[in-house]
């Protein structure tokens, strides 16, 4: 089964020759699946020629707002709405939830609850799913065909199902912790609060669930479905 990365962001240049860019992050989270993967970078324009150019799409994370004016985008949201007419299973995660669910009907702003950084537990239906996080932008009113699936006390709408159609996640199963650490040190510093990065620092030796979310992705992917 070939899965299409649609890239909406970069890693930071000092941390992708040792860590891999996001691409190479959602591989190495899925390998032994038996996917193959191809990548678009959407924010630069390149886009698939149409939805079943691939078997699935995965969006990865930005550090854009799904709200900023870009050229990419709005083709980018037409794509989703395309893929889900078409019943082409779609992931969306971080950024890639975000831009679902606005493409969809729903709204993402900048929390004013702030920051949420490093491994944080979500609760998927009764069983916790410990993920690394790294956002500030939420999606605060999900759409009306979107299903919560999982959330915590500062992000309600954590995880969204879109029928068997879509599936995302707005923490970062495929961030392991020195990616995160990395983060911090570069992205981070004089815009997460001090005091929050050093929180998240200190919780950085928990255990994660990463691949507990890879065999829910896996699985979602491989779901029967009418076309």
């Amino acid at each position: 089964m070939r899965i299409g990365i649609l890239q909406t962001g970069l890693a930071p240049e000092n941390l992708s020759p040792a860590m891999g860019d996001y691409p190479d992050m959602f591989a190495r989270l899925l390998d032994g699946q038996g996917f193959t993967f191809q990548t678009w970078r959407v924010l630069e324009g390149e886009f698939p020629a149409d939805v079943h150019a691939a078997d699935g799409w995965l969006i990865t994370g930005s550090r854009h707002g799904v709200y900023e004016d870009h050229p990419w985008i709005a083709p980018l949201e037409q794509f989703i709405r395309d893929a889900y007419a078409a019943h082409v299973p779609l992931v969306g995660i971080c950024f890639g939830h975000q831009i679902v669910a606005q493409a969809m009907g729903g709204k993402v702003e900048r929390f004013a609850g702030g920051w949420s950084a490093g491994p944080t537990d979500y609760d998927f239906g009764g069983e916790t799913i410990t993920l690394n996080a790294w956002h500030r932008d939420q999606v605060v009113e999900k759409p009306g065909n979107a299903t919560v699936i999982a959330s915590n006390d500062f992000c309600a709408n954590a995880a969204l199902l879109y029928d068997d159609r879509v599936l995302t996640v707005q923490a970062h199963p495929e961030f392991r912790p020195e990616f995160v650490d990395g983060l911090m040190q570069t992205r981070g510093k004089g815009i997460v609060p001090d005091a929050l990065m050093a929180q998240a620092t200190a919780r950085l030796d928990k255990p994660l669930h990463s691949q507990t979310m890879a065999g829910r992705i896996a699985a979602f992917f491989k779901e029967p479905r009418a076309r």
